[in-house]
């Protein structure tokens, strides 16, 4: 007698929690990539997909008439990866105000104009009893969602490392499929098309932050242990090998890169691969600095 009344609970939780976390998924990338002034690591690409994703998201929600909250979200998830794909432009390519909202207002007046179009065409195909179009826009969100996801994965192939994203957007997106599971499993006829859709970007997630683990966690450990060994042995503890030397000590290390400034996922987890591309571009802006100084 009791399952019906924890379904109901259980799906509106969900779906409370879902609306909750894809409405703000986004924004901790944004202030991370305006507090560091840079956006290097995340992928321009990633975010022109959510963009679209939400596009036909937000025909389905609207055609079949969902409350409120779910017609919006998909708006509020094309809007947050607009300003964060314009972010990447804007601090890598140092495109100008005036040039980025040049080339993303007319981007996103294009994609308002398709769903209107669509939500129209799809209007009257329901009246007509086609339901297939409805389902082509479902999958055709999620496909996009997880194209975005996996063009982040080779990025963090090619790097060896998990740059750019914000570890708290990943979890609180991975949270809102969490918790949209839920909500399609405690629905009275159960969906496996949303099942699937929500479990797949869910599993994607899981996998950054594994590689996150393994390639930014695991040797940020593994350096503040090294470091600690090292004070001890610097604080009068004296090892074997400094006992058996000349006396002489080594120079101090030079002064680490300040955390915020690396291009990493957290500011928080330093690794190799991200020091190597911040020193590089720092070189890089170095010599391009000094051969306009130097002039012709």
């Amino acid at each position: 007698m009791d399952v019906p009344i924890a379904a109901n609970v259980l799906g509106a939780m969900g779906a409370v929690s879902l609306q909750v976390c894809w409405s703000v998924q986004l924004i901790p990338q944004i202030v991370i990539n305006y507090r560091r002034h840079n956006a290097v690591g995340l992928q321009p690409t990633m975010m022109m997909l959510w963009a679209w994703a939400g596009v036909p998201l937000g025909v389905y929600n609207i055609v079949e008439e969902f409350n409120v909250a779910l017609r919006i979200q998909p708006q509020i998830l094309t809007f947050l990866s607009l300003v964060t794909w314009i972010q990447c432009f804007y601090y890598e390519k140092k495109w100008s105000v005036t040039r980025s909202l040049a080339v993303v207002v007319p981007v996103a007046c294009v994609m308002g104009g398709i769903q209107a179009a669509l939500i129209i065409a799809l209007r009257i195909a329901k009246g007509k009893y086609l339901q297939w179009p409805l389902t082509l826009m479902a999958v055709l969100s999620a496909a996009l969602l997880a194209a975005g996801v996996l063009r982040h994965y080779w990025d963090i192939y090619v790097h060896r490392t998990v740059r750019g994203i914000s570890f708290l957007f990943v979890g609180i997106d991975a949270a809102g499929d969490l918790f949209s599971l839920v909500s399609v499993f405690f629905q009275p006829t159960l969906d496996a098309l949303g099942l699937v859709i929500y479990g797949t970007e869910l599993v994607l997630w899981i996998g950054v932050f594994a590689c996150g683990g393994y390639y930014n966690f695991l040797p940020w450990i593994q350096k503040r242990l090294r470091k600690r060994k090292g004070d001890l042995n610097g604080s009068g503890i004296v090892s074997p090998a400094c006992s058996r030397s000349s006396g002489h000590r080594e120079a101090p290390a030079p002064e680490p890169i300040a955390l915020h400034d690396l291009p990493s996922s957290t500011s928080v987890f330093r690794t190799p691969s991200g020091e190597v591309d911040f020193i590089r571009q720092r070189s890089a802006g170095s010599r391009s600095g000094d051969e306009h100084a130097a002039g012709p």
